[in-house]
């Protein structure tokens, strides 16, 4: 089993690579049928072609619309077949923290590679679940799959623990409550990170800034559709969050007998807290603008990764469950 869950942890960056392939040939052939397009527009002025119907333009019209039409069924096919790949992969990763779980016989959370595994698939489940509900934002796809894939492959390359019995102190029903709910908030926060990104980048975009890395969103969905996407992934997740560090204070207090000991990853967690309830609040606030309010969810993420990656690397405490040597 622990050898398949390998297996199936390579076929999944595979798959998460092809759609991050995929996606970038519809982000291109987007661009292209945008030339192709206004192509004949061109052949037209260039000819001088009047309002008075002068010239034969039938010939240049058919032949770009033509084009345009071909180029725009080569962008949808690639847009379908990323999110097929995108579907498989997550269905190869479910399969990985399967075997993984059942080889350990527990739940696959009781180190960092088993959490980032963990973690990636909910959000790639999730980013499934808003493709569904909203498929017009599938170009967003191209940076989650980019996510994905340096994630995913970070763990497998970088992370990778063989399968070893939960330590004593993890060995409690608080387990699944606090480290599922924990995990769950991460990878919905690590989802809503690529839309408020997208978002910084659209909105600069829109506002007429042709710099990078404002030019990687021109192909992007609207910067109002990013960010109330971003909002709503903060919203639902922020609640399991907070319940989790809770549990978490509850666990402590039956484990080591205080519920708080500014513990590196207390510490952390704290931070975390803070900035997503400063995010809400201030999105909230009509006087704060939207961006602002943007870089906070943005700031608390990273304060995440601090926390899973910083904490267990360069850290000792409590909770070095890391798994690395």
């Amino acid at each position: 089993m622990s050898a398949l869950s390998d297996q199936l942890v390579s076929f999944a960056i595979l798959a998460y690579l092809i759609a991050m392939i995929s996606h970038a040939v519809e982000y291109a052939l987007g661009n292209a049928r945008a030339r192709v397009a206004a192509a004949p527009a061109r052949e037209l002025v260039g000819a001088g072609v009047g309002a008075a119907g002068g010239g034969t333009p039938d010939a240049p019209v058919a032949s770009g619309a033509s084009a345009a039409e071909r180029t725009a069924r080569r962008a949808r096919m690639a847009g379908l077949v990323a999110v097929a790949a995108t579907a498989l992969g997550a269905l190869l990763h479910l399969g990985a923290l399967v075997t993984r779980g059942l080889a350990a016989d527990r739940m696959p959370w009781g180190n960092m590679y088993e959490f980032v595994l963990t973690g990636t698939w909910i959000g790639v489940a999730g980013w499934l679940m808003v493709l569904w509900k909203r498929p017009q934002l599938r170009r967003l796809g191209l940076f989650l799959s980019l996510v994905m894939v340096l994630l995913v492959a970070t763990a497998e390359l970088v992370l990778y623990t063989p399968i070893v019995p939960l330590v004593p102190a993890l060995n409690s029903y608080w387990f699944v409550i606090h480290v599922s709910t924990i995990v769950f908030a991460s990878g919905i926060f690590l989802l809503g990170a690529v839309p408020a990104v997208a978002f910084l980048m659209r909105a600069g975009y829109e506002q007429g800034r042709r710099s990078f890395p404002y030019t990687l969103a021109k192909r992007l969905p609207a910067a109002a559709a990013l960010e109330r996407l971003t909002f709503v992934l903060h919203a639902f997740a922020f609640p399991v969050f907070t319940f989790a560090v809770i549990a978490g204070a509850i666990w402590a207090e039956a484990a080591w007998g205080r519920p708080w000991g500014w513990d590196p990853k207390e510490t952390w967690s704290f931070i975390s807290w803070v900035i997503y309830a400063g995010y809400l609040h201030a999105r909230a606030t009509p006087s704060v603008k939207r961006n602002v309010a943007t870089w906070l969810a943005v700031v608390g993420f990273l304060t995440m990764l601090m926390n899973l990656f910083g904490v267990n690397i360069f850290f000792e405490g409590l909770h070095s469950y890391g798994g690395l040597d």
